[in-house]
């Protein structure tokens, strides 16, 4: 459960570090730029790392959940499947709005040679960082779930 939650606030944190500073600073960029920079961010973004937490966040909350479904566990039990049902939630979300939109951005083509970057910004922007917060806000209150279900966990133990 340690790990899960470990994996949840990483995930909630990049999720908050794109909200309340990549976006705001690409924000102020002029219309190349931010189709340019923010390109490279979802290339660069493609690592074994991201997908380690990505990835681990939904694993091992969910073996987390089979762990404690017996047994002194109970207590946390439904705080931990609660955090693996939000993070289910942050994954469609992730892969039914944020991804088709990176994919739009990215087939626009080379920032340098698009005829019209402002129009592209339009498509992207306002929409990307929409379905960011809302995965932010849903993410961190899974992140929430956890740390709760481990002082749960912690009591029983004790």
């Amino acid at each position: 459960m340690v790990a899960a939650t470990i994996a949840m606030g990483l995930s909630a944190g990049l999720y908050y570090a794109y909200s309340c500073s990549v976006m705001l600073g690409l924000g102020r960029a002029d219309d190349r730029t931010f189709v340019d920079g923010m390109q490279k961010i979802n290339a660069a973004i493609l690592n074994g790392w991201f997908f380690l937490t990505f990835a681990g966040a939904l694993v091992l909350t969910a073996v987390a959940a089979l762990l404690h479904f017996r047994g002194d566990g109970r207590a946390a039990f439904g705080w931990i499947v609660a955090a693996l049902v939000l993070y289910v939630i942050v994954l469609i979300i992730t892969m039914g709005f944020n991804v088709p939109l990176n994919n739009e951005l990215e087939a626009a083509g080379d920032a340098a040679r698009i005829a019209d970057p402002s129009a592209v910004r339009e498509r992207f922007e306002t929409a990307w960082v929409r379905w960011n917060l809302a995965r932010t806000v849903v993410c961190t209150a899974a992140f929430g779930c956890l740390t709760w279900a481990l002082v749960l966990h912690g009591r029983v133990v004790n």
